[in-house]
This record gives C-alpha cells, sequence and structure tokens, in this order.
C-alpha cells in the first residue's frame, strides 16, 4: 500500500489539470482533483469558447444585412440579448457536465471545494479535510487583472460578461490586448458603442504592427472608438447608473458598462505556496524547470499559473507531459517555437512564428511578401472591407519563418499554414502548391 492517499493530486480542473489526470490514471495513477468552481476551467466556463459563442452571435449582424445582396428578403429582423446568453450559459452547463464525465470515466476522484497546498506532499480542502498526495500538480490559470484606481470597483471583468442582464448602450473596454479587441466586436456588432481605452500608445503589443494597424482602422470605420496614452484616473459611478471614466489628458467618457481587459495574472495567490517554500516570480507565476518542476520536487505546475504562454493548446500539452514524464516513464517537454495564435476580432487575426519587426532584429537577410485584397463576399456585399495576408521570410534561405493575416475566417486558413511553418517549408514550396480557387486560401501560394 502507499504511504499516501493519492498518487496525484492536482489543484484545478481546467484544461491542463483535467488532460494531465486523465493521462496520468491512464497510466495507473490513483489521481484526484480539487475545483472549486467548475470543472472546464477559464477557457470551457467562462473564456474561450462562450467568448466564440458570441462572437457567432455578432457575426449575423453583418450577415443580415448583406442578405438582401444576395437575394434574401427578411422582414422583422431583431436581436435578443437574453436568448444568446441564455443559450450559451446552457452549452457551457453541457460542457462541464462532458469534462466531468471525463474526470469520472477515468476514475478520477473529484473534490468540489477550494484546496491549498499545506506541506510538501499534502493539501487541505476547505472543509478542513487533509489528503496526502506523492505529487502534488498545481493547474490553477490565471485570473483577470483590476486596476488600482479609484471606483475600480464599478467595473466589471470578462468573467461576468456572459452574465449581464441585459445590453448596455455605451460600453468603455478598458486594455488593447486580445480579449479587449474580441469584446469590442462583439458589442459594436450587437448596436453597442464602444470606446476602447489603454494606457499605452498602441494595441495588441506582440503582435505583426502592418495586422494590428489594419485591425485598429477597419475598427474605426465600423464605429469604434479608441483613446490611447489614457491611463485611468478614477472612475464614477452616479445614482442613475451611468459611469463616468476619468482619464488622464482627455475629456471624461460616460458609459452604462466598463469591462476590465487589461491583462491576467497567474492565479497562484492565496494557495500556501509562500508557506511550502514553492518560488514565484515578480509577477507571482510559479517558476518551473523545462518538466514542469517547481523547486520542490514533489510539486509541479502547467498551463497559465506559470505564466509562459497563456494559451489553452498550451496548457492541455503541458499537462500531458506532465503525466507522461512523471507516471508513463516516457519524460517529455513542450516545444515553444512556433505555436500559432488568433484575435476572434472583427474581422479576427491569426498568426504564427516571427513578425517582420522580430525577423529584422534576428536575422540579416528578410523578405517579405503580402496580399492585400478584397474577399469575393464582399465584392457583392459593397464592403470595402480588405483582406491582408503577410509571409516574413529568411532571404538567405527563403524558409518561412512567419505568417500573420487579417482576413474573415484568419484563424481556420492559419492553423493548416502554421503546420508548414512548423515544418520549416520554403516560400518555393509555398509557390509550387497549386491555388485552390475560388478561397481566401488560395492567396497563400500567390503571394508576391
Amino acid at each position: 500500500m502507499s504511504e499516501f492517499d493519492f498518487d496525484l493530486f492536482i489543484i484545478g480542473a481546467g484544461s491542463g489539470g483535467v488532460r494531465a489526470s486523465r493521462i496520468a490514471a491512464s497510466h495507473g495513477a490513483r489521481v484526484a482533483v480539487a475545483e472549486e468552481y467548475r470543472v472546464g476551467g477559464t477557457c470551457v466556463i467562462r473564456g474561450c469558447v462562450p467568448k466564440k459563442m458570441l462572437v457567432y452571435g455578432s457575426h449575423f449582424a453583418e450577415d443580415l444585412h448583406a442578405a438582401n445582396r444576395f437575394g434574401w428578403t427578411l422582414e422583422g429582423a431583431r436581436f435578443d440579448w437574453k436568448t444568446l446568453r441564455d443559450n450559451v450559459l446552457a452549452d457551457v452547463d453541457r460542457l462541464n457536465g462532458l469534462y466531468q464525465q471525463t474526470l469520472d470515466g477515468n476514475k478520477v476522484t473529484t473534490f468540489h471545494e477550494r484546496a491549498i497546498i499545506s506541506g510538501p506532499n499534502e493539501v487541505t480542502l476547505v472543509s478542513g479535510r487533509k489528503v496526502s498526495a506523492g505529487t502534488i500538480l498545481i493547474a490553477t490559470g490565471s485570473w483577470p487583472v483590476v486596476p488600482e484606481v479609484e471606483g475600480a470597483e464599478h467595473g466589471i471583468t470578462s468573467n461576468e460578461v456572459f452574465h449581464l442582464p441585459s445590453l448596455p448602450k455605451r460600453v468603455v473596454i478598458a486594455g488593447g490586448g486580445y480579449i479587449a479587441n474580441e469584446f469590442a466586436g462583439v458589442f459594436h456588432a450587437l448596436g453597442c458603442e464602444v470606446t476602447i481605452v489603454n494606457r499605452s500608445d498602441q494595441i495588441l503589443r506582440g503582435y505583426d504592427e502592418q495586422i494590428r494597424d489594419r485591425l485598429m482602422q477597419l475598427s474605426e470605420a465600423k464605429g469604434i472608438k479608441f483613446r490611447l496614452n489614457a491611463p485611468f484616473e478614477r472612475i464614477e459611478k452616479a445614482a442613475d447608473g451611468e459611469i463616468t471614466v476619468h482619464v488622464k489628458g482627455g475629456e471624461p467618457i460616460a458609459c452604462d458598462l466598463l469591462v476590465f481587459a487589461i491583462g491576467r495574472k497567474p492565479m497562484s495567490f492565496d494557495l500556501g505556496l509562500e508557506e511550502v517554500g514553492v518560488a514565484l516570480d515578480g509577477k507571482g507565476a510559479v517558476i518551473v524547470d523545462e518538466y514542469n518542476r517547481t523547486n520542490i520536487p514533489s510539486i509541479y505546475a502547467v498551463g497559465d499559473v506559470t505564466d509562459r504562454v497563456q494559451l489553452t493548446p498550451v496548457a492541455i500539452r503541458e499537462g500531458h507531459a506532465f503525466a507522461d514524464t512523471v507516471f508513463g516513464n516516457n519524460p517529455r517537454t513542450v516545444d515553444y517555437d512556433n505555436i500559432p495564435s488568433a484575435v476572434f476580432s472583427s474581422p479576427p487575426m491569426a498568426g504564427v512564428g516571427l513578425t517582420e519587426k522580430q525577423a529584422r532584429e534576428t536575422l540579416a537577410d528578410v523578405k517579405v511578401y503580402t496580399s492585400d485584397f478584397r474577399p469575393m463576399k464582399n465584392a457583392l456585399t459593397g464592403s470595402t472591407e480588405r483582406s491582408l495576408y503577410k509571409m516574413i521570410c529568411d532571404g538567405a534561405t527563403g524558409k518561412v519563418v512567419g505568417l500573420h493575416m487579417i482576413s474573415p475566417e484568419a484563424p481556420e486558413i492559419l492553423q493548416a499554414a502554421a503546420i508548414a511553418v512548423k515544418a520549416g517549408l520554403t516560400k518555393q514550396q509555398f509557390d509550387d502548391t497549386v491555388a485552390l480557387h475560388p478561397s481566401m486560401a488560395e492567396e497563400l501560394v500567390l503571394l508576391k
């Protein structure tokens, strides 16, 4: 008999924790998971999945507007926020149930309560029960950051957007990252007046500049307003519910809803990590080695709580690699090069590999190929919105080191193209591939 209650105890049943639990159990480990909220984690419960459903819902605004150009006559079309909200939340319930079934099907014990680490091989549940484990995995993810500014309590975060009782008329979104721009597109399409307020002079820092500039141009053309270089001074809320946002160097902004999307912090707080001696960096991220182990040999961490790459598929791969390494006798690490990412804005952005700026900073010779075109659908709808594809190559070898695009269906197209970048293919090999016509994807093999 083992000296521990479980071979593995995981704190957090999100994407990384659930994958780690399932794989570890398949290797014969006795596994337990503690989840204080709902099984599925940020992505499934209050993040990318319900957000993408809202994005889908918002797309109908443009499609219905353009339908008459394709011969459709639509009468009495109207939007009901509560219908979309409740249907999205119902699907979240469905997914939550499926994730629980996955744990149950793999004979993983689930504790639906908060747990903290009380020793190298011990966790204490909020009920007071102490549980021992040979290995402990921290998979608690991240949490939205709320600014330390007077009146911040009058705003909400992305967590609460999915539960709004009604759709606001005027929305201020604080932040310039992917979450801010995605919700800006959703709210605007659903008929809200949207203003993005960002403390710096740019949006989507870290993305290719030409692509993000195009998004800002298209967003402004749609009517989304931007206030850059505008850090908050204070926030006030009147008796009638109107919120006034005061920013430095500009006029106050009145709104009905203020959403904070200024970043996410690792959920390493209130877990007992400092008391046990688990090392954290200056931002509170759990420090781990390439095998996801902390400075305490029996304690590991995966996913957003490590603040390496805050993406769901990365957390899943880290959880899988951890389980194979510790319980499957198959030491594995995760390759973080050329990870594709997307911004489900309107229109969406997607990219993989080096941006043009990064390439010029690291390579002696860089060649850039672009295609700036009007999608075929827009020709009939009358929309002047243009797509932009961009390929960055090592001039010495022709190897494609980066692909970036902003266009309808860009994430769907980029996923397949990312395989080519990961495989180290060259521009010539793209050119040698016959185009699939008519499609937007064919521009990838016709770049000049």
